[in-house]
């Protein structure tokens, strides 16, 4: 039955989104549990949401600088009733190439952060006076919103990717993985933010980080963040390779972690088409046997890509077909009862297709008529 008032009289339902979030937090405050009080800060927070919902406010820029300000980056949020209050030298809609955010934690004309050290990256330092929620709320919006890319622009343009370099180094693997998965849906597809990017020194925090970096759901998003700074720019695949990554790469593709190595060897598989010079490194960093290993694990979506690796050493390099040929490998057997095993499955047809020219290239064709056609 439909809530009463108490004098009897039975409640109007709502007609607009106000009325329904006035009922919804009257609601809350009846229940019985006991509940702490909202934080002022938070209530700025959900106040600044709000608004952007209902379309007060509306623009993608506002959402992008509450965001940032969550992250402690830019002016504070303005409350409900906000007093004016000067600013020097601050003005509401800065010229992206104009002006600049003031130096904070990340920036790189701050003091705390050097961006030449490889390694584990930027130090774990944590922030204790970011509410943890807010924050990871704030990098879940960043990493959507910055898909678009104007946003992305925007979000550059703002001083953005200052804001996310220190919380790859968190202790808190939420943080590390939010601030990755939006560095690097503001990096992809748009070069200027890749190069801003790297200049900031986002790739040896990021393989530093990956290196050692166990947690499931942190390491995953590194990767992602990697992959978007090296795949279409050259100077992230130099940067990548002198920081010696192409070996980190390999070696995930025996991560215990399912969506690391599914990542890690799609980034291989990709990089190899792109780039046919990376087999002669690859392969000396014994990329053909760690591939066959991942073939021997259980099915999952990495086994596409690392065929799919596989297949671009041997039809790249004499010495790659020569190492898919050893018999040690025992690599034939395998491709052999995985063609077996997957004929008839559509969903696995790609995968089909590699065992198959593999199988021909490797081990169904003479070795002299393989070598007169490369």
């Amino acid at each position: 039955m439909a809530a009463e008032e108490s004098g009897g009289a039975r409640r109007e339902p709502p007609h607009t989104l106000q009325g329904l979030l006035e009922m919804a937090v009257v609601a809350g405050e009846a229940r019985p549990e006991p509940r702490e009080p909202i934080s002022e800060e938070r209530q700025r927070w959900l106040h600044a949401a709000v608004t952007e919902a209902l379309g007060s406010t509306g623009t993608a820029r506002a959402q992008l600088r509450r965001c940032l300000r969550a992250l402690g980056w830019g002016e504070p949020e303005p409350g409900p009733e906000p007093e004016p209050r000067p600013e020097p030298g601050h003005t509401e809609h800065p010229e992206p190439d104009h002006k600049k955010p003031e130096p904070g934690p990340g920036h790189p004309e701050h003091p705390e952060l050097d961006h030449k050290k490889p390694g584990p990256g930027l130090g774990h330092t944590e922030h204790p006076e970011l509410d943890p929620e807010l924050v990871e709320q704030a990098l879940a919006e960043l990493a959507e919103l910055c898909e678009s890319l104007d946003n992305a622009i925007d979000f550059c343009s703002l001083g953005g990717l200052g804001a996310l370099l220190p919380l790859l180094a968190d202790p808190r693997p939420n943080f590390r993985s939010g601030a990755a998965r939006a560095l690097g849906a503001c990096a992809q597809n748009l070069p200027e933010a890749q190069a801003r990017a790297l200049a900031l020194g986002a790739l040896p925090a990021l393989l530093g980080g990956l290196r050692g970096d166990p947690h499931p759901k942190a390491a995953p998003a590194l990767l992602f963040a990697i992959s978007c700074l090296v795949r279409a720019q050259p100077r992230g695949l130099q940067e990548l390779e002198a920081l010696g990554g192409l070996g980190a790469l390999g070696e995930l593709l025996g991560s215990p972690q399912p969506p690391l190595r599914a990542r890690a060897a799609f980034l291989l598989h990709c990089l190899l088409r792109e780039h046919p010079r990376l087999a002669e490194p690859l392969l000396s960093q014994g990329l053909v046997a760690r591939a066959a290993a991942l073939l021997r694990s259980r099915h999952d979506g990495a086994h596409e890509h690392g065929l799919g690796t596989l297949w671009a050493l041997a039809s790249g390099s004499p010495e790659g077909l020569r190492q898919c040929r050893d018999p040690a490998l025992g690599l034939e057997p395998l491709l052999r009862e995985r063609r077996r095993s997957l004929r008839g499955l559509e969903q696995f047809q790609e995968e089909l297709e590699f065992c198959e020219r593999l199988l021909q290239l490797c081990f169904e064709t003479p070795p002299e008529e393989s070598a007169m056609d490369r």
